[in-house]
Order: C-alpha cells, then sequence, then structure tokens
C-alpha cells in the first residue's frame, strides 16, 4: 500500500481559480463555473422535479465521479432545500483520488459567496479525510456526503449502493483518460438502480459509446458557454455480451426492508447504542433507548477520558480501513461538542518502546500519509509531549482525547430518541410482528425492530446467546494536575496511555485482566497503571509526585470491555442460528458453494457489539451501517469491511469448519 499523495497539487490563476497541477486541467468553467454546473448536472438530471416528488421518508442517492472542490455537490443541496419537503434525504456518493487540503477548498469555494451556508457547513466537517469511505453528517441529519478517496476503480467496485443520478465529472477525458473507461462505466452502471440518470460535460463519442455500451442510452445534447454539446442519458439495463456482476452471498445480502411502522428499541445506552439511536433518529425513527442505570454512559463509555487510538496495519486489513474510516467519522461528529472539556485535538503520541514496535512504526509511516501519522524520533517526541520520553514513536496529528458521556449525551439528546433510564431488559420475545423487551411478566417497551447495543450482556438474549463476545476487565486511575504535569501537550501512549489533564485530573489506564468479574478498583491495577506511568515517562511520574500519594487513596474505575474474536466489532442484522446451519448445510462439505436460498434472519433484530478498546472509533460509524442496513442505503464502509463485521461470520466459519 504506497501512501497516496494526500492533496490535489493546485496553481491558482489571476482570478483566484484552482487549476490541477497533475491534470494540467480547470476545477470549473473560466466564464461561469455555477450556471455550467445547474445546468449539466442538476437540469439534465431533472433533479430538481425529483427532490419535489420525494415523499417524507424518500431519499435520493447522486453519486458523482471527481468531488473536486464540491461545487456539484454544494448546488445539488442547495437544489434539495429548495425542492425537498421536510424529512427527505438527500444522499451523495463521490469518488476523488486527490481530494483539496482544507484551506485550498475554503479558498475555492470563498469564489461562490452565494453558497457560502452551506459551503461553511462543509468546511467545518471537512476535517480527517483520508484514503477509502470517509462519511459526513450535514443538513442537520437530512444530507449525508460519502467520499471515496482514492482511485475511481479500486473504490467503486467496493461501494454497496443503488445510484439514482450518477454525475459524470472529472478532467476532461484528453487529460485524464484513466476516469473514462470501460471497466469505470460498467461499474456505473453495476450501481445503478432502475431508471438512474447520467449526465456529462464531454460530448467525445467514444465516451457515449463506450457508456451506451455499458447499458446507459445517451444522446447528446445542446451544451453551454463554450460547450457546444454535452451527454445524458439513461440506464436502460444491464448488457447483454457483458458478464452480470456476481449476486451477494445470501448471507451478506441485505434484508427485505422494513415496511410500517419507523419504530425502534435500542438496549444499552453506551457509545454503540447512544450511535445507533442517533443514526435511526436522524432518518425520521421514533426511538425507544433503554438503559438500566440512572444516565447514559455508565459503563464501559463512562470513563473520563478516552482515546481517538488509531492502532493500524500497513497491509490494508478490514479492521485498518474501518479503523480509518471510523477515526474521521468520530473526529468529525466532536465538532459539535465543546472543545477543552469534551475533548482536545491535542493529538496522540504512540511510543516504540522496544524493537518489534519500532519496526511495526517504520512501516506504518511509510504506508500512510504524513496528515494521518508520522514518525518522530525521541528529541521531536519530548517537545512534542511536553515532557520527558525515553523513546520516539509515532505521531497522529488529528488525534486526541475525548470525555466519551459527553458525546453519549449529545447523541441521544437528538429528537425522536426517548430514554428509558432504569430499564433493564432481561428477555426478548416476538409477539405479531413486534420485538417486546421484558423484565420478567413486564414489557418495557416494544416496536418492529430492536438493536442489541449492550456489550456482552446481550448473550442473555437467546438469540444472540451464540455470538462470541467475551469481557475484559479494566481499570483507569485518576491523577490530579500539578503545576509540572500542565506542561503534557499530548496524549501518550505504550502498553497504555496518559492524557493531558481535563478538569484537573489525568486519565492514566488502562489494565487489561481477563479473569475477574469484579468491578471494585483494586489497589493492585492502580500500581500496575502506574508502572505503565513510569514506562511512558519516568519524567512525568516525577511531575506528578506520585511518591507522595499513598496507594490506598488512589481513585478510578473499572469497566468491561467487550471483544470478539477476531477484534473485529460485530454490526449488522441477525440470523435463526439453528435454520442458519441447516439451510447452508452444504457449506460444510464445500465452502465454494453458494445456495439460492434466503438467509433465515430474525426479521428485525440488529446487533452492535464487540467494540473492544476502540469503542469511541468504531462505534459511531457502525451506527451509520446500521442505519444503512435498515433503511437500504449506501453502506458507509466498503462492501468487505462490512461483512467482515457482519454477526453471520461466526456461524459461517462454524460450518465450513465443521466444528
Amino acid at each position: 500500500m504506497k501512501p497516496v499523495l494526500p492533496h490535489a497539487q493546485l496553481d491558482w490563476d489571476d482570478q483566484g481559480r484552482p487549476r490541477s497541477r497533475v491534470f494540467d486541467d480547470v476545477y470549473f468553467s473560466d466564464q461561469s463555473g455555477l450556471e455550467e454546473t445547474r445546468y449539466v448536472f442538476l437540469e439534465q438530471n431533472r433533479l430538481a422535479e425529483r427532490f419535489a416528488a420525494l415523499p417524507a421518508h424518500g431519499r435520493l442517492v447522486i453519486g458523482e465521479t471527481g468531488f473536486g472542490t464540491g461545487l456539484n455537490f454544494l448546488c445539488a443541496w442547495q437544489l434539495f432545500e429548495q425542492h425537498a419537503v421536510a424529512g427527505a434525504r438527500l444522499h451523495f456518493v463521490s469518488v476523488e483520488k486527490y481530494p483539496l487540503s482544507p484551506a485550498d477548498l475554503q479558498r475555492a469555494l470563498a469564489l461562490w459567496p452565494q453558497l457560502k451556508s452551506l459551503a461553511d457547513q462543509l468546511l467545518t466537517h471537512y476535517v480527517a479525510i483520508h484514503q477509502g469511505f470517509q462519511r459526513l453528517i450535514l443538513g442537520n441529519g437530512r444530507v449525508t456526503l460519502t467520499l471515496l478517496i482514492g482511485d475511481a476503480l479500486e473504490q467503486l467496485p467496493q461501494l454497496d449502493a443503488q445510484i439514482d443520478a450518477w454525475f459524470l465529472d472529472g478532467f476532461a477525458p484528453a487529460k485524464n483518460p484513466d476516469m473514462w473507461t470501460a471497466e469505470l462505466f460498467v461499474e456505473l452502471a453495476r450501481l445503478a438502480a432502475p431508471g438512474s440518470t447520467i449526465s456529462t460535460f464531454t460530448s467525445t463519442g467514444w465516451v457515449r459509446r463506450l457508456l451506451n455500451a455499458a447499458g446507459f442510452k445517451m444522446k447528446r445534447t445542446p451544451g453551454i458557454g463554450h460547450k457546444w454539446e454535452i451527454l445524458r442519458g439513461e440506464f436502460v439495463g444491464w448488457p447483454q455480451d457483458v458478464a452480470p456482476p456476481a449476486p451477494d452471498k445470501p448471507w451478506f445480502a441485505r434484508p427485505a426492508p422494513l415496511t410500517g411502522e419507523r419504530r425502534a428499541l435500542v438496549i444499552g445506552a453506551g457509545l454503540a447504542g447512544c450511535a445507533s439511536a442517533a443514526s435511526l433518529a436522524a432518518r425520521g425513527w421514533q426511538v425507544s433507548l433503554l438503559e438500566r442505570h440512572a444516565d447514559v454512559a455508565q459503563e464501559a463509555s463512562g470513563n473520563p477520558q478516552g482515546v481517538l487510538y488509531l492502532k493500524l496495519s500497513a497491509h490494508g486489513t478490514a479492521l485498518s480501513q474501518l479503523i480509518v474510516s471510523g477515526f474521521g467519522y468520530t473526529r468529525r461528529l466532536l465538532e459539535t461538542l465543546q472543545r477543552g472539556s469534551d475533548w482536545d485535538d491535542c493529538g496522540v503520541l504512540q511510543l516504540a518502546f522496544n524493537t518489534k514496535e519500532a519496526e511495526r512504526h517504520a512501516q506504518l509511516a511509510t504506508a500512510f500519509p504524513e496528515d494521518l501519522v508520522h514518525w518522530l524520533d525521541q528529541p521531536q517526541a519530548e517537545i512534542q509531549a511536553g515532557v520527558g520520553l525515553s523513546h520516539g514513536g509515532l505521531y497522529y496529528p488529528e488525534g486526541g482525547w475525548v470525555h466519551p458521556p459527553a458525546l453519549c449525551q449529545a447523541q441521544a439528546a437528538q429528537p425522536n430518541i426517548e430514554l428509558l433510564k432504569h430499564h433493564e431488559a432481561l428477555e426478548l420475545r416476538k409477539v405479531e410482528g413486534q420485538w417486546q423487551a421484558l423484565a420478567g411478566d413486564r414489557v418495557l417497551a416494544s416496536a418492529p425492530v430492536v438493536v442489541l447495543a449492550g456489550a456482552a450482556e446481550i448473550k442473555r438474549f437467546a438469540h444472540s446467546a451464540e455470538l462470541p463476545l467475551k469481557r475484559i476487565r479494566g481499570q483507569i486511575t485518576r491523577l490530579p494536575q500539578t503545576t509540572e504535569s500542565q506542561t503534557l501537550r499530548t496524549v501518550v501512549c505504550a502498553e497504555g496511555y496518559v492524557a493531558p489533564a481535563r478538569l484537573g485530573e489525568h486519565t492514566l489506564g488502562a489494565s487489561f485482566d481477563f479473569t475477574s468479574d469484579d468491578l471494585t478498583p483494586t489497589t493492585a491495577e492502580h500500581l500496575g497503571n502506574l508502572a505503565m506511568l513510569e514506562e511512558i515517562s519516568g519524567d512525568l511520574v516525577a511531575r506528578l509526585h506520585i511518591n507522595d500519594l499513598p496507594a490506598e487513596t488512589l481513585e478510578g474505575r473499572a469497566a468491561f470491555r467487550c471483544t470478539s474474536p477476531d477484534y473485529l466489532p460485530i454490526v449488522g442484522p441477525l440470523a435463526d442460528r439453528e435454520a442458519f446451519a441447516q439451510v447452508y448445510a452444504a457449506l460444510s462439505k464445500d465452502a465454494r458453494q453458494v445456495p439460492d436460498i434466503a438467509c433465515p434472519w430474525l426479521d428485525g433484530l440488529y446487533v452492535n457489539s464487540g467494540h473492544g478498546s476502540r469503542g469511541l472509533i468504531t462505534a459511531p460509524l457502525s451506527g451509520e451501517l446500521l442505519a444503512a442496513w435498515l433503511d437500504n442505503e449506501p453502506l458507509p464502509l466498503p462492501r468487505g469491511v462490512a461483512e467482515a463485521c457482519h454477526p453471520n461470520r461466526f456461524a459461517l466459519r462454524t460450518l465450513i469448519r465443521g466444528k
């Protein structure tokens, strides 16, 4: 995996317009980019009338090749705001190999004062835009922008979506022929919804012929400005002489979308539950959020400081892709919280505390762009951290710490969510199409959809008892800030972590105990945390006057992380385990078989759990993934990553391995 050029390389003309140095081409017409966008993309795709025709919970999905300055997106969003009814939603999916840097994007969008209110929202959320799928939520949840950062022919095949209108943009075919190929047009056809429309500013004959061959019926239409003609068309069906795409494996296919009332129960109000509730509520679902404690975030999500911590792999694994996408999503969510008390983007320094770590760090530093992660040697690391260190390490400049309860509270406070405190569901049953959460004989709440987000506690329910979730006890230690410890400027991690103070206290942690079921904090584990701190920075130990603190007076809290055997979360729809084993029994003899039998889903039952110590990074985006499964929307992650997190992966492995 070679590091992508992080950003577009631009030159600016004397009118302040951007030009790509790589492709030697302009981003928009020098006559009127705005009018051209509206004519070529909005008018030819009949977007005004299609937005006006959307019902209250309807949506339109636009796909684009070449995000560029975001001009097409902002114009489509503006038109959507003008014509769509309240409750309708816009999904915009755009692929971009060389995203603009935030400063360049701001400079380019300043050319369009009439789009300023929307451009400002985009710019606020345009942070942590890295390789892969990056989801931005705009317009108070009505507008979803999914950027696919990377080469179009690497990113689009991973997309699971149905596109209603295509904007075929990008630099001119003569300047950027890779963007105008038969392979790419076949991908557009694979993703096209029935009756999908398409338009482009070019009228080049070979582009038209290739699009026709891919199943689009294209025609030339009068152009605008110095374009005599442009192309528009619609998808008429998969071409007969092209092999059709392989169908989804039935155990990873989407369950039939639920029709009827949009009500859901979410059980558990930690990071996963609050995120699931917020993503559904933004889509107009009425959500009952059940929490057994007196408030949200009382268990593993209740630590005073959690770290936006990226344990990446240089090999582009599913987990690494999930982490980069999830980190970006969470980092953008935090822009709505209070910096300083709720979160701080002070950066995260991961020390290379032994030879093996140092080798791993060297690989990562070459595999990812510098604005995501870069190497600091020991003197540089010390300057960055503000305390003495004996090692260098990897520095994540956009990372930092978060107060997880603040994120949970903000998400649970969204409209359409009712928080039901002191509601402990002990049993689940389905009666006449409604899932009921019960405590003894008492029905606590019911709805056609339920999301199990209560970490390992979801094993108490018969339908999810087989999920291989395990609990790991972790204890943090709270240390009072001293005058000298105020120099700590960044989160520093080795085997554990220490964060700059929040409200006068540093958080230090966290222990790993696979055997204890007792959540009473122990002096032994506080001492273990202090030993970890000694490994991170002996200097910081001295600055905190640790030796003046009697061990038995140390304070902290313990909670259970919940993890799965492959360290990926478990997110998605649940199937009936016994019926699954019967229906797909053939796999135990030949794993390559794909029986053409629909998966025996437990209709309306979903899970969001198993986030381990990475919940801040993976749980919020997993809420979006669940909502996409439920509302039949574009997935916020590559298809392969969604499958790697799917609950059915375990039943499948059991069958194939014959256990």
